[in-house]
């Protein structure tokens, strides 16, 4: 590696202010790390969601049967009658006919899994979808257990975290170093300092771009963003009836309680966003439909990828309202789920619609979403979600270890600030472009200015704490 120019140095100076980079990486960093963890582990767990879930249904799939299976219908009001006033969400048409019918039913906004022998009809287990053990991995990495208030924190946090990972970039990029040591690959055998500080900067670099992949798919989830999202395409007419993604668990729920005080429903656990609004039918166990069977029948000798799901038009009346069923393979690939419009009269498919027929925006978000939940490409994205993982695991522990050996005594050891007033052009642009495209993160620049500006620069025990210079005596510029 060559030594930068002097003239070379003093240019990116003015464009970009090494030390005001250094202190948001910082900031970014120490704010981030224990969320980036919790983030990792919780995601990491959950791009394995297909394999956990048929282990933990292996109890309810081959049973013994000594004749044929009953009726879908059958099956269905058997669900029905275990959660008595309840409505029936969707039925899940399953390629083997030892296994038990998967049953969700909703009752008071709540999505209930019922499982059901196929031929007895004997109810062997039913729950909340919430309870089950991956929506509860799934609701922690979302929003921390805490609604909407989570999914904004985790929110700020991915916003942050990327702010790290290019910040990061910047002060990785070599300036004078001799040789591919401590930039490409960590110097062994010289000291933990310099072990520490080369395993942060080395695994920051050979993971920034799988990190950033992750964060920005992310984003569609999030509460804010995806919320500004939507408005976003309304204005500039790219929405879409019903995107295959949501945004927020709390607005999900609230939703399907209001579906159902409205006598529709919706499925959000299991159908993973899918529009069920108007699809919902009111059941009860004296209500025959032979029509389940019929489109059961057909939409199995189709072979969807799995899981297949039927759901009943709306009870609810009106010029709209259609008596026709719908059925959707939920498959956590994206680009390869098809919805189906059913005839309950003959049991025929009317309708098909592919993922190639949805707008360019659905189709860039819905590859990006599968490759985040590590099943675009099978087993290889999972472990590469997984290396990414354990990558930014690797980075947050590191940080951590490197800001406690080095922070002074009495202070949490943040880079001197720059004098007051001073943003150099690059970092001013920066700011400007992070605020707009990231709308909490740019509320929170703007919340942390303000605080730093009107309240922590005037107490001096804080001030010297963060390393602030006092707005009474600026310093001299560096």
């Amino acid at each position: 590696m060559t030594t930068s120019s002097p003239a070379l140095i003093k240019a990116r100076r003015t464009i970009f202010d090494y030390r005001a980079i250094w202190r948001w990486h910082f900031y970014a960093g120490l704010f981030c790390a224990p969320f980036v963890i919790i983030l990792a582990i919780t995601g990491s767990i959950y791009l394995f969601k297909p394999q956990v879930e048929a282990w933990l249904d292996r109890p309810y799939d081959h049973l013994t049967l000594t004749g044929k299976p009953v009726s879908a219908q059958a099956q269905v009001d058997a669900a029905l009658k275990a959660v008595p006033g309840s409505r029936l969400r969707t039925y899940e048409v399953r390629r083997e006919a030892d296994d038990a019918a998967r049953v969700v039913v909703g009752k008071k906004g709540e999505n209930i899994l019922v499982y059901v022998h196929p031929e007895t009809l004997r109810i062997l287990k039913v729950i909340n979808q919430d309870d089950r053990l991956m929506q509860i991995d799934k609701t922690i990495h979302g929003e921390l257990l805490m609604g909407d208030n989570g999914s904004i924190l985790v929110e700020l946090a991915a916003c942050w975290a990327i702010v790290m990972v290019v910040t990061g970039l910047y002060l990785w990029w070599p300036r004078q170093a001799q040789g591919l040591g401590g930039v490409l690959y960590p110097r062994l055998g010289r000291g933990s300092k310099l072990f520490w500080r080369d395993l942060h900067a080395v695994t920051g670099v050979w993971i920034s771009s799988l990190a950033l992949f992750l964060l920005l798919t992310g984003l569609p989830w999030a509460k804010v963003w995806g919320d500004s999202f939507k408005e976003v395409r309304k204005l500039t007419g790219t929405a879409v009836a019903k995107q295959d993604w949501s945004t927020g668990r709390a607005g999900e729920k609230a939703e399907s309680r209001a579906l159902d005080a409205s006598g529709g429903g919706e499925h959000a656990g299991h159908m993973a966003g899918m529009d069920m609004a108007g699809m919902d039918m009111a059941m009860t166990p004296s209500a025959p439909t032979p029509a389940l069977d019929r489109m059961a029948a057909t939409v199995r000798a189709m072979d969807l990828p799995p899981p297949v799901l039927i759901a009943p038009p709306s009870s609810k009346k009106g010029r709209n309202a259609s008596p026709d069923w719908t059925a959707r393979s939920d498959t956590p690939n994206r680009p390869q789920r098809v919805t189906l419009t059913l005839d309950p009269a003959s049991g025929q498919v009317t309708r098909t619609e592919g993922f190639s027929a949805r707008h360019p925006i659905d189709k860039v978000i819905g590859y990006g979403i599968a490759a985040h939940e590590g099943q675009l490409f099978g087993l290889a994205n999972q472990l590469l979600g997984v290396l990414t993982a354990i990558g930014l695991i690797t980075l947050s522990v590191s940080g951590l270890v490197i800001w406690w050996r080095r922070r002074p005594r009495g202070q949490l050891g943040a880079p001197p600030a720059l004098p007051e007033g001073r943003i150099a052009a690059g970092v001013g642009v920066l700011i400007v472009v992070f605020g707009v495209l990231l709308p909490v993160l740019g509320v929170s620049m703007i919340a942390i200015a303000l605080l730093e500006r009107l309240a922590l620069r005037h107490i001096p025990g804080v001030r010297h704490w963060l390393g602030l210079r006092s707005s009474e005596r600026p310093a001299e510029a560096a």
